[in-house]
């Protein structure tokens, strides 16, 4: 029996925990930082740490892989401990807590059912560790079953079912108990691209539905970007940037974040004639071309032009030795090798730190 997946189903969620004092926030995270090994010389996978997140919030960890954003997901599940700083739910700190005493719970990325259980029994599990009655499991496993629309295959074993069907079983596992919060360490990696699309959709349904705090792990952009009411983009074991998605993708902050989060033409300075201590950050989608002879923020020549249906993308060559992609609604190919003027709106760009 995988020892995460009891600690999982064995938190006093439901009935009989103990209040947690009001807070201005659900979660906070507070001054964290997280070394493995010796505190002089080990690994210092998270630095200096400080996020709020919110009553009923879909809040999205990102970042690439090694950023430290499953050590977090884990610290505010218990299975990790800060070195430095507090963890504090509803305003109590919960830090030195192991998990079965944190009103939370948490979906794996690998799902962890149990094989030789049906569907219920998996649902079931978690509340009969808790010490339910059999009448209100009961009840429980067909409400939550019925949440994930998994209702008529509550006798089917985990092998019998599709992995999104597996990861709904899992999901309505965690949703059981009803936790304050519910963190998921990148539940959609294992499913293909369509599946994974669906789910998104799912979750975020889940999440509305129940109004539950969902805390979200993932290295993809498009996925936070769908789901989230608000990110946190890590990199290096520090946070980049906490905004609404619109924020994260319009008003980037620096140029981890331009780059990493869509696509960015990302432009030295000195190419329209600024600072070279900045890059000018530019979405495809707002930079249009112009023939060479019209005024222009600057000119190149079309290197490439691909067809993608709605759209045609172009990498054009600037001065300099860079490249600048304008991703255009309906327009019409260029050919290779002819000058163009690029421009888009002041208020498009940002003018990052170099």
């Amino acid at each position: 029996m995988p020892s995460e997946v009891l600690i999982e189903n064995r938190q006093p969620i439901a009935q009989g925990a103990t209040p947690l004092p009001s807070a201005r926030h659900l979660i906070e995270v507070a001054g964290v930082e997280k070394i493995f090994g010796d505190p002089e010389t080990g690994h210092r996978a998270l630095e200096a740490i400080n996020i709020n997140i919110e009553e009923k919030e879909f809040f999205t960890l990102l970042g690439p892989s090694g950023c430290g954003k499953t050590t977090l997901l884990r610290m505010i599940a218990g299975f990790e401990h800060p070195t430095v700083g507090e963890i504090r739910l509803r305003g109590r700190d919960v830090a030195p807590l192991p998990p079965r005493e944190r009103p939370v719970n948490m979906v794996f990325q690998n799902y962890a059912l149990f094989p030789h259980l049906t569907v219920s029994q998996n649902v079931a599990f978690g509340l009969e560790m808790l010490g339910w009655k059999k009448a209100e499991i009961t009840a429980r496993v067909h409400e939550t079953l019925s949440l994930v629309k998994l209702a008529h295959f509550s006798n089917r074993k985990p092998a019998q079912l599709s992995g999104g069907q597996q990861q709904r079983v899992a999901l309505a596992r965690a949703l059981a108990p009803r936790p304050q919060v519910l963190l998921l360490d990148e539940p959609l990696s294992a499913l293909d691209l369509k599946l994974r699309k669906e789910m998104q959709f799912e979750l975020k349904r889940l999440q509305r539905e129940t109004g539950i705090t969902f805390v979200l792990v993932t290295h993809d952009q498009e996925e936070a970007l769908a789901m989230s009411d608000r990110i946190a983009v890590m990199n290096t074991g520090r946070v980049q940037q906490v905004g609404t998605p619109e924020e994260i993708y319009d008003d980037p902050t620096n140029r981890f974040v331009a780059d990493f989060i869509g696509e960015a033409n990302l432009i030295p300075g000195e190419n329209l004639g600024r600072s070279s201590s900045i890059v000018v950050a530019v979405r495809p989608e707002r930079v249009a071309v112009c023939a060479a002879g019209e005024a222009a923020l600057t000119r190149g020549i079309v290197d490439n032009a691909t067809f993608l249906g709605s759209d045609t993308l172009m990498e054009i060559a600037i001065p300099g030795g860079s490249r600048v992609r304008a991703r255009m609604r309906g327009a019409a190919k260029i050919p290779s090798g002819t000058e163009v003027g690029l421009t888009w709106p002041r208020e498009a760009e940002r003018e990052l730190v170099d």
